[in-house]
């Protein structure tokens, strides 16, 4: 990003972000939401933008941008994310902020879960129990026993 913010391209940039794959890894208040990000320099600075969006909002907003007209009823009848924008652009560049923890650290073998861990099948996706490899994550990060998992949807009951 912060390349792309010094660049000749970035008072004409809007570069969209989304989750791949959200179903299988839900927040913790509901697994039907998934974080979206959208950098310009006309987006509003420091705002959360708490709108109802999903995915078609984030094409139909780029179909807006870009004078396309929708390509289905779905993005044709999806939310633009209008509210995320503003009308004048602030091009200062963007400055990657430095990380704050190891970035080549490895949990220790004693690890919380680390035993169970060494037994998931991780050579392909979605081979291992999400829920169960989230609360190994959970116990080796914040120590204390994870919450319940989130219910994953009530029409996949």
């Amino acid at each position: 990003m912060e390349g792309v913010s010094k660049s000749k391209f970035w008072t004409s940039t809007a570069i969209f972000v989304l989750e791949d794959d959200a179903q299988n890894g839900p927040d913790h208040v509901d697994s039907h939401r998934s974080p979206a990000f959208v950098i310009s320099p006309f987006v509003k600075h420091r705002v959360v933008d708490g709108s109802m969006y999903n995915t078609t909002s984030m094409l139909r907003t780029i179909e807006f941008l870009l004078g396309l007209r929708p390509m289905t009823h779905f993005d044709a009848g999806a939310r633009p994310m209008t509210a995320a924008f503003q009308s004048t652009p602030d091009p200062a560049p963007y400055v990657a902020e430095k990380p704050r923890t190891s970035l080549t650290g490895k949990n220790p073998p004693n690890a919380p879960g680390a035993a169970a861990s060494l037994q998931m099948n991780f050579k392909d996706a979605d081979m291992i129990d999400d829920d169960e490899l989230n609360g190994i994550l959970w116990r080796a990060i914040r120590k204390d026993a994870a919450p319940p998992p989130p219910v994953r949807s009530f029409f996949g009951r």
